[in-house]
């Protein structure tokens, strides 16, 4: 049963698709299945040269919007553009290989109305191993809430597609273009020097793990960035309680190192 509030107001959805066509049904189809029904859709197609312009506009829905990039942004410079594009109140992500639960945006945006005092909210989320055939929780223990800046150095665990948060925060910061990967990370991490941090407990989206993930294929550029981004945020590390989590980011920084130089990764 769709349901509406009294006051509903506005949540546009960023989609930025790159030749998405295996799963961009699925995608789309879990955002026209949410019980909260005021949203619109920005799709920032980066250049697609498959079947994903034609199978969104398919969808004989006003609430779909298209916008075609010939322009090949990196991922953060094409989620800023689509970001300009918005009009909600809110801003939720949605990658083309993932989906979520029915009642995601519902759930977010009852608890952001609720909480004044909050500016972003976030979830626990399943990861789908499309090579194993398995569906797990990503994160077993509880989510931090509030002012996270040290849990989060400590233990990642915003998922750039469980957020929804004040268009606001956007126009007063932007994602860094130079990042491939971590641009969220370093977003997010930002942000939750300024911002009170929101988080619910259930999982209410789905990462698919494949073949074609760019983080997975592409882990030296993971580590490259990483690294970049330690050196330009020391000063985050120098608070006495942070020093530890520099510490940890170097040895997983390492342990990434190694893992390359065993496996010999070409990418």
């Amino acid at each position: 049963m769709k349901e509406n509030f009294t006051v509903n107001p506005l949540v546009s959805i960023i989609i930025n698709c790159l030749n998405g066509e295996r799963y961009l049904r699925e995608c789309l189809d879990s955002i026209i299945n949410q019980s909260y029904i005021n949203w619109e859709i920005i799709f920032w197609d980066n250049g697609s040269s498959d079947r994903s312009s034609k199978i969104f506009k398919s969808y004989n829905d006003k609430r779909f919007n298209y916008f075609y990039s010939n322009d090949n942004d990196t991922l953060y410079e094409a989620r800023n553009k689509a970001i300009s594009k918005a009009k909600g109140k809110y801003i939720s992500f949605l990658d083309v290989d993932d989906t979520w639960s029915n009642d995601k945006l519902m759930q977010q945006v009852k608890f952001l109305e609720n909480n004044k005092n909050y500016q972003i909210v976030y979830s626990n989320y399943y990861i789908l191993n499309e090579l194993k055939k398995k569906k797990n929780i990503c994160f077993k223990s509880s989510l931090p809430s509030g002012d996270i800046t040290s849990k989060l150095l400590k233990n990642y665990s915003i998922g750039i597609l469980t957020v929804l948060a004040l268009k606001e925060v956007f126009m007063k910061d932007k994602f860094d273009k130079k990042y491939n990967i971590i641009g969220d990370f370093d977003f997010f991490i930002n942000a939750s020097r300024l911002y009170k941090i929101g988080a619910l407990q259930s999982p209410l989206a789905y990462y698919r793990v494949h073949s074609s993930n760019y983080s997975t294929t592409h882990i030296s550029k993971h580590v490259e960035e990483l690294n970049f981004w330690l050196i330009k945020n020391k000063e985050i590390f120098k608070n006495f309680k942070h020093s530890l989590n520099y510490l940890r980011l170097e040895i997983f920084i390492l342990k990434l190192k190694i893992f390359l130089n065993i496996f010999n990764f070409k990418n």
